[in-house]
């Protein structure tokens, strides 16, 4: 299904189908690997999942299309640029897609926003940065696979270190407002990710 939707979505760029294989093959050995339990594949089906049904409130769909596709193709536990390594990677393969320079800088402003979900003028980057954090606003068996499957990617560093860390992180997204920008995502998830959230901090 990913591959297929990568194929309709690069073919409106390039009739290269050798670049646009390249290109897929790229995303899926990153997303598959072996560090990876949470950033991976399904992470992206699932935003998929989550944006399909509000594409009409979209305007700049193929961007974001593109967002989901790279914003975690780079993803090491131990960087803090991690966003900043994906979107120059994107810019690098949607240059070889010859897509326009707008469509470039709005997939760089999506993925970056992804590194401290703030609240933007851009009504697709809030649909986009609440997709990413729809996760914590679902069920607790998913919720709790989720957190364990993150501590796996964060397994380089002992509890002694990981737990203060993933407390602080999670006492952040509690000290905010809203933890959804779009009353779409908020009215959906976000009393049960407050909730998820707060559970996890008792268990840490």
């Amino acid at each position: 299904m990913l591959r297929d939707l990568f194929y309709s979505l690069t073919e409106q760029y390039t009739n290269d189908h050798l670049l646009q294989e390249k290109l897929w093959q790229q995303i899926e050995k990153n997303y598959t690997g072996k560090k990876r339990h949470y950033h991976t594949l399904n992470h992206l089906e699932n935003l998929i999942a989550e944006l399909s049904d509000l594409q009409n409130n979209i305007a700049n769909w193929n961007a974001v299309l593109f967002a989901v596709f790279y914003h975690d193709i780079i993803y090491k536990a131990h960087r803090k640029d991690n966003e900043e390594e994906s979107a120059r990677l994107a810019q690098k393969h949607l240059s070889l897609l010859n897509c326009r320079e707008e469509l470039i800088d709005q997939v760089n402003k999506l993925i970056l926003t992804t590194k401290s979900h703030q609240l933007s003028d851009d009504n697709d980057v809030n649909l986009f940065t609440d997709a990413d954090l729809s996760i914590l606003g679902k069920d607790w068996e998913t919720y709790s696979t989720y957190f364990h499957h993150v501590r796996k990617e964060y397994s380089i560093y002992p509890d002694l270190l990981y737990k203060p860390g993933r407390r602080k992180a999670l006492q952040h997204f509690l000290s905010m407002d809203r933890l959804f920008k779009t009353d779409t995502f908020f009215n959906k998830y976000e009393t049960a990710a407050r909730a998820n959230l707060k559970n996890e901090i008792a268990l840490l």
